[in-house]
């Protein structure tokens, strides 16, 4: 019964801890944490879309961080290590986030919802799906449901390719619920393939002879965009002035009327 306990301690903590980094570094672009213990402390991976933010001028970010997860949280000798996100629009918790944003700022649900999808298959996504739920136009509740591209359901595969993540917005009409679903292609499962001795030998000869090419560059000094934003209300904030355009159902019932 007390291994029981432990483990039902543990991942409520971790629960308050997400609930934590996702109002501490919510400009940063927070999306799951990992935490392993080992004999000298406690190792906790932040992945984040703008890691910058985290750490903080001169490290000082990183330092106040770690006081507050070694005093609030009791983790031993925390270990922050900031892990940036390749594409922010392919995880879940990043979009719920952005999406709650918009509709905290007023702007119509189905163009948020429009908008997230397009934004998420333009991404390369396999498929998506978003769920709406609360006082979306009356007193009373409602959801919806969008679906774009392929998403597996249920077997082996939807555990493996899609990840999908909860967020919660107050407006004006009340709580409104947002939950999104992505089926990521690098994380679909090939079928088996049979591959021969020559196969292989190919295979081969063209990896060596790619990897000659690429040494023979020289390689170009990175250029830093200045005109990107640099957290994450600044993203939404542009991209509130893309979703006026965007169309929706209730747009073509006025045009056809």
């Amino acid at each position: 019964m007390s291994s029981v306990k432990n483990v039902i301690q543990d991942s409520y903590k971790l629960m308050l801890l997400k609930d934590y980094l996702r109002r501490a570094i919510k400009e940063a672009g927070f999306s799951e944490v990992d935490i392993q213990k080992t004999p000298t402390g406690t190792r906790v991976g932040l992945h984040v879309t703008r890691p910058g933010i985290v750490i903080g001028r001169k490290g000082g970010g990183i330092r106040d961080l770690t006081k507050v997860l070694e005093k609030d949280f009791g983790l031993k000798s925390p270990q922050i290590s900031v892990i940036e996100i390749p594409k922010p629009e392919l995880e879940p918790s990043v979009m719920c986030n952005r999406m709650s944003q918009h509709l905290a700022r007023g702007t119509a649900f189905r163009r948020a919802v429009m908008w997230t999808l397009q934004t998420i298959m333009d991404a390369g996504a396999m498929g998506v799906q978003i769920t709406i739920s609360g006082k979306l136009r009356g007193e009373r509740s409602s959801f919806e449901k969008h679906s774009k591209g392929i998403l597996p359901r249920a077997g082996y595969q939807a555990g493996v390719v899609v990840a999908e993540d909860i967020a919660h917005v107050e407006t004006k009409m009340g709580l409104i619920g947002v939950r999104i679903r992505i089926a990521r292609k690098e994380m679909h499962i090939p079928e088996f393939e049979m591959r021969t001795a020559k196969d292989m030998a190919s295979r081969r000869a063209a990896a060596k002879l790619e990897e000659k090419e690429t040494s023979d560059e020289v390689p170009e000094e990175p250029k830093i965009d200045y005109s990107k934003p640099r957290t994450e209300s600044e993203e939404v904030a542009l991209e509130e002035k893309l979703i006026e355009k965007v169309e929706t159902f209730e747009d073509v019932e006025e045009e056809l009327k």
